[in-house]
């Protein structure tokens, strides 16, 4: 099966005369020609050549109700009609905060922002205001926003990394400031007695921990059993915040994020992407005692269009749905995330590729290896990345679209008949391989 491109080559060609490299993020750089949507529905995508897909990239994770879920655009366009932006408070922002609230384990208080880097930002601000400490300790292979302060060892070349047990921070691109390393510890992720040793060396030095509790930016690698209540511990033992990055698994797991799918509560977290269906909010949730730094005026926190009005009845609309309907929504999700998973197992054994395919179900991941396990990112840089590359090509091919790197999001609008649909797919894809 093959692809009419004819218009998406034609606005590439336009494209990379007037976007930087084409695109509008380095996230969409792809070989060859990207993908060009025209509109979404549900589960899939139409490009502008009239193509159609079975999507399971869903905008990196957003579209957890699906594209376009009829309740959010009535409130986006109700609201729309009456305002877009105030620079002035308004009653759903304090609904939604309120239902925040209820929902997330760690959130006694609330601000808004508009995307994941400028809550995970003012985090780390807010940890260094309310601990009167300067450095921040990150896991190699956990993505937290593009801002220089934090974009280290997300997915640096391993010959540059230094040893497993004793990362090195690796700049992800040319620009930043040197100096933001000399302010950041880099440590290998589900291994609590490097952590520990790390600790004790930068004895109170360190104002937060900020972890993805489930990394879902390299791989989709859970914390081993009892890792994460470890790392709360030693948070707890040093004085140092434990920050939760769930711009990804905020209300993809549980209503109440990962946070309450593992049992462990941080002291701030920040959530993004689902939590307004695909329009731009994000938010910073926390301790009253930590997010009070903020009340007072401390540690400043500011923007245009935090609780931007159209943004705010999204996430109003989604989180309505993701609380009231929680059963129903988070039973789908694990479900057909569980049958795509055995579907696309059983196709690369059949095939006898070596497969590894892992994650909680609602998102997962797919490797090429022979590995029985991948735990950290020394383990996800050995696989097969250049591979998982070609398959995400063969598979646009056949219809089926997932992140390039391997991660596939599902959504309560995939049905059994879309999973059976990839599950073909997937299986031609291999072939083609």
């Amino acid at each position: 099966m093959s692809r009419t491109l004819h218009v998406s080559r034609d606005l590439h060609a336009a494209g990379r005369h007037y976007l930087a490299g084409g695109v509008s993020s380095d996230a969409r750089r792809v070989a060859g020609v990207p993908l060009y949507v025209d509109r979404a529905q549900g589960a899939r995508l139409w490009d502008v050549d009239g193509n159609s897909y079975v999507d399971y990239v869903l905008g990196q994770g957003p579209a957890l109700l699906g594209h376009c879920p009829p309740a959010v655009v009535e409130a986006i366009a109700a609201q729309a009609a009456r305002g877009m932006v105030y620079s002035a408070q308004h009653a759903a922002e304090v609904r939604v905060a309120e239902r925040i609230c209820a929902m997330v384990p760690s959130a006694e208080r609330v601000r808004f922002n508009t995307v994941g880097s400028e809550a995970v930002h003012g985090a780390l601000r807010l940890a260094r205001g309310y601990t009167g400490r300067s450095k921040i300790l990150k896991f190699e292979g956990h993505y937290h926003g593009w801002l220089d302060p934090v974009l280290y060892s997300v997915h640096p070349a391993v010959d540059a990394a230094g040893p497993p047990g004793a990362p090195v921070a690796v700049p992800g691109t040319a620009g930043q400031q040197p100096g933001h390393a000399d302010d950041l510890i880099i440590c290998p992720w589900n291994d609590l007695e490097t952590l520990a040793g790390l600790m004790e060396r930068h004895l109170g030095q360190i104002a937060a921990v900020i972890a993805e509790p489930i990394l879902c930016n390299t791989g989709a690698i859970s914390p081993d059993p009892g890792y994460l209540e470890g790392v709360r511990r030693l948070c707890d033992e040093h004085g140092t915040l434990l920050i939760f990055d769930e711009i990804i698994t905020g209300f993809r797991l549980a209503p109440g994020g990962a946070q309450e799918h593992l049992g462990v509560t941080p002291d701030l977290s920040v959530f993004g992407k689902a939590m307004a269906a695909g329009m731009q909010v994000s938010a910073l949730t926390g301790r009253a005692a930590v997010m009070d730094h903020i009340s007072t005026g401390k540690v400043a926190h500011a923007g245009t269009f935090n609780s931007q009005p159209v943004g705010i009845a999204a996430a109003e609309a989604t989180l309505r749905i993701l609380d009231e309907r929680r059963e129903e929504i988070y039973g789908t999700l694990f479900e057909r995330g569980t049958a795509l998973m055995e579907g696309l197992r059983s196709a690369a054994a059949d095939a006898g590729v070596p497969m590894l395919v892992d994650g909680p179900g609602p998102v997962f991941q797919t490797y090429f290896t022979d590995a029985a396990a991948v735990r950290d990112y020394r383990d996800f840089a050995a696989t097969d990345r250049a591979k998982m590359a070609r398959l995400h090509a063969a598979l646009l091919d056949r219809g089926v679209n997932m992140v390039p790197r391997g991660l596939w999001f599902m959504s309560t609008a995939h049905t059994a008949a879309d999973v059976a649909t990839t599950v073909d797919a997937f299986a031609g894809a291999l072939r083609d391989l």
